[in-house]
């Protein structure tokens, strides 16, 4: 017997980056989303009798995917086996279907997958806030897999809180050959904070200090307030009893995007386009959604630039609702009204002149929270 799960990946709908804290880390705030592309985790496990040695073997189709403790799935096994105190022989097996280190959380959605799959064939699992203390432990954006949907990251990304979901929303993942390194991202950053010293972002607020703590803070209460009852209301307000006391609205989303063809719009494209300009708008002054990576990101790697005005398509007839940088990149998104925009953002990026550079363009959609858990388990 064995478990297959589905590991779905993620987008940053914006992030921004504070200063660097006692541990080293970058103070962050973000919104995450997580997308129905994903990989395959396939977990086999047997407890073992007591006084046995955990036995752990991984196997993947990507040559470039480490296949020992340095995987984050193998060490989200191991360090769960030892918090419940169980000895086990476990095989995983990574099906890749998703970049490697493309800013779309691959690496950190497997192991969230491994540990599912171990618990489902162990009987056995952590309690919940145990669960996500670990899940912090094996890196900064593994806890939102266990939330899933739309996902508020604090402190170094670890620290989750889900907020109300967009409704299901056509989207295309752009990937790019070139990869961007998070360590380096980040020490370009700081570079960047040093030499402009007090530049003005939106409200005027400078990079340094304790003023950028206030940004993340105050991005933080932005997104939060989308959970509001005075806040954000995602959808229009008819009086009708679709709408709960929140105002966000209760209409179902469908069971899949397919169902929603070109040339019949329907009540989620509507729905979308409000929750999503509304998200859009929100954020620090007049700056809305932003993803800060994008400030060093960008001039390091111009065609990441182009790509994303390729998803943006502003001068089309099929623009963009929204585009930006996912995590640190190299992987761009753009979120748009209805598939026929979302095939012709496609095309746009896959026919520009980035496309030589190894540029791959994917149609999917967003998951909500309730849709990620019933579809997590393959069968």
């Amino acid at each position: 017997m064995s478990t297959r799960v589905r590991s779905y990946s993620k987008i940053n709908l914006g992030l921004a980056i504070g200063p660097v804290r006692g541990d080293g880390f970058h103070g962050l705030t973000t919104l995450y989303q997580t997308l129905d592309l994903h990989d395959l985790v396939t977990v086999s496990a047997r407890a073992l009798g007591a006084g046995s040695a955990m036995r752990i073997s991984l196997t993947t189709n990507h040559p470039r995917v480490p296949v020992d403790g340095r995987n984050t799935a193998w060490r989200m096994v191991e360090r769960c086996l030892e918090r419940l105190g169980v000895a086990a022989e476990v095989e995983i097996h990574l099906e890749k279907n998703l970049p490697v280190q493309g800013g779309l959380g691959a690496g950190s959605a497997n192991a969230v997958a491994a540990l599912l799959g171990l618990e489902r064939e162990l009987g056995l699992a952590l309690p919940g806030v145990e669960r996500l203390r670990l899940a912090g432990e094996i890196g900064s954006d593994v806890p939102l897999f266990l939330l899933g949907g739309a996902v508020m990251g604090l402190g170094r990304g670890e620290l989750v809180v889900p907020i109300p979901d967009l409704p299901r929303t056509w989207c295309v993942v752009a990937v790019p050959a070139v990869g961007v390194s998070t360590p380096q991202a980040f020490r370009d950053w700081d570079a960047l904070v040093q030499g402009t010293g007090n530049r003005e972002q939106g409200t005027g607020t400078g990079l340094t200090g304790a003023a950028n703590f206030d940004r993340l803070t105050e991005l933080s209460f932005a997104y939060a307030s989308l959970s509001s009852p005075s806040g954000v209301s995602f959808g229009r307000k008819t009086g009708d009893d679709k709408f709960g006391a929140s105002g966000i609205v209760r209409e179902p989303i469908p069971e899949s995007p397919e169902k929603q063809r070109d040339g019949n719009p329907t009540a989620m494209n509507d729905l979308a386009e409000n929750a999503l300009l509304a998200l859009v708008r929100t954020g620090i002054g007049n700056d809305g959604l932003h993803n800060d990576f994008e400030d060093v990101v960008f001039p390091q790697y111009p065609s990441l630039r182009i790509t994303k005005r390729q998803l943006m398509g502003s001068d089309s007839g099929s623009p963009a609702i929204y585009a930006a940088l996912s995590g640190s990149g190299s992987a761009l998104f753009g979120l748009y009204r209805s598939e026929a925009d979302a095939r012709a953002a496609q095309q746009r990026v896959q026919n520009s002149g980035v496309t030589a550079s190894g540029v791959k363009a994917f149609v999917t959609t967003t998951l909500p929270r309730e849709e990620y858990w019933a579809r997590m388990f393959a069968g």
